[in-house]
């Protein structure tokens, strides 16, 4: 039987590393993989969505002998390097219910607002200390083009009974985000920022605690199928009655799942702390802000005052093959720092001190998809978060731990499970060029739509094949 290949992870220097992760010193406490063992659930990658499922096993079967391997530790992909937005996937519910219907898409939704809930009492109790701050989420427009983004998903939610979201105008937005650049949006009230790395770090604890093996500086190499599948390490094999791949971007290295994922980057800098500067501008609680251009722009102020600015920049590889250059732009964040001065013009003289990049998986439909392989029905996986994970990582641990464990219930019958619905991207090197194509019309209808300047017919037609 052939075995499956995984990609040599390519770990971030820690000077590459995010704000977040620097700021707490974040590295690896568990031991590598050595020698052999064995357990009931290998689960590869000990990401949101890795560390989530993991507990969701052991909430409903605490005997399950659960062992994690992650190839570099716990949160250092893209769990510690988020832009820290929480949000609901009521902002999807549009996309969701024409994937998977009315009735799921609703349920959907609501265990996301579930899981904000959770986090919220994770933090309360003392379990994980995150710096969860629910102030709200806002989705805004700071040009013509981006007005009425969110129409389709404000019109479900009406139809449906789902009041979730609120208008704003530019008095409050300005009130809200001391900047004049946006002028019109919604909010989501019950939503707003974390500390990403701080939570993926507390998930690890909380996981180790409840009796989960976990093993960093631990990257899976191959996976021989079987009965009992083996995954060999540089200096083990784990051996497993069933074997879940959590693993982000790294899953385009799998045959099967390559032609529905594909892999870009998003870039985010950090300011230094200026909380005297936000303060006076009336910058002061933890929302999370974003604007509605293709490449969005989503932002925060830190607990400590300083700016975290992010930015979808869609950079690409070919045959979505990830190295050292998805850990760092090389620009120093210029283009994130650019839009920042047009956001924020009075921090055109703070100094940025961190830039950072990473790979994000992405499929055609901008929602995750779960399943088993094909021709391995204990190999099961969940890709496709899209960069979307902070509430949505704990319901994938629930779909994912009814799959694992053989439940008939409504998170394995929901309609994010199975591929078949997925749409097939183009293979290489089509899919490479056109990427580039495609990335460079987004770009140029994104500058010229912020200055509420009208593209070009062959620009908007080339951004508009964007998966």
């Amino acid at each position: 039987m052939n075995s499956i290949k995984m990609r040599p992870p390519v770990a971030a220097a820690k000077a590459d590393r995010s704000f977040w992760l620097q700021s707490i010193d974040a590295d690896a406490v568990t031991a590598p993989l050595h020698g052999s063992e064995d357990c009931d659930v290998a689960i590869v990658g000990g990401g949101y969505a890795g560390l989530w499922t993991a507990l969701r096993i052991k909430e409903q079967a605490p005997l399950t002998r659960v062992t994690v391997l992650e190839a570099d530790f716990c949160g250092s992909g893209a769990s510690g390097r988020n832009g820290g937005q929480v949000h609901s996937w009521f902002a999807e519910i549009d996309m969701l219910r024409a994937l998977v219907g009315e009735d799921d898409a609703l349920m959907l939704c609501r265990a996301t607002t579930d899981a904000i809930e959770e986090l919220s009492s994770l933090q309360a109790a003392g379990t994980i200390e995150m710096d969860l701050r629910l102030d709200g989420w806002l989705w805004t427009a700071s040009s013509t083009a981006q007005e009425g983004a969110w129409a389709q998903a404000c019109n479900v939610c009406r139809t449906i009974g789902e009041e979730r979201f609120r208008p704003l105008q530019r008095a409050e937005i300005l009130l809200r985000t001391g900047s004049a650049a946006s002028y019109v949006g919604i909010v989501e009230e019950r939503a707003g920022t974390v500390q990403p790395a701080k939570l993926a770090l507390g998930l690890r604890r909380l996981a180790l605690s409840r009796g989960v093996i976990i093993h960093e500086h631990s990257p899976v190499l191959e996976i021989v199928p079987g009965d009992r599948p083996q995954l060999r390490t540089a200096k083990g094999v784990l051996s497993a009655g069933k074997v879940i791949l959590a693993a982000n971007a790294w899953l385009s290295a799998i045959p099967e799942l390559h032609p529905y994922l594909y892999v870009v980057s998003s870039q985010v800098i950090a300011t230094a702390p200026v909380p005297d500067i936000l303060d006076e501008i009336g910058w002061t609680d933890g929302a999370s802000i974003c604007d509605a251009q293709h490449h969005v722009l989503y932002y925060q102020r830190t607990p400590g005052g300083e700016v975290i600015f992010g930015r979808g920049t869609g950079g690409i590889a070919f045959g979505d093959r990830i190295d050292h250059r998805f850990n760092r732009s090389g620009d120093a964040g210029v283009d994130n720092i650019r839009e920042m001065h047009r956001v924020y013009p009075l921090l055109k003289g703070v100094p940025v001190l961190y830039d950072w990049t990473g790979p994000i998986d992405c499929t055609a439909q901008h929602l995750p998809v779960f399943d088993r392989l094909r021709d391995h029905p204990n190999i099961f996986y969940a890709m496709g978060f899209n960069g979307t994970g902070i509430a949505q990582a704990p319901v994938a641990g629930k779909i994912m731990a009814s799959l694992v464990l053989g439940r008939d219930d409504v998170w394995s019958r929901c309609g994010l499970v199975g591929i078949g619905r997925r749409t097939r991207l183009p293979p290489e090197p089509l899919r490479y060029a056109g990427a580039r194509v495609v990335r460079r019309a987004i770009r140029r209808k994104n500058d010229l739509e912020i200055q509420n300047r009208k593209p070009d017919r062959i620009t908007r037609f080339l951004a508009g094949l964007a998966p």
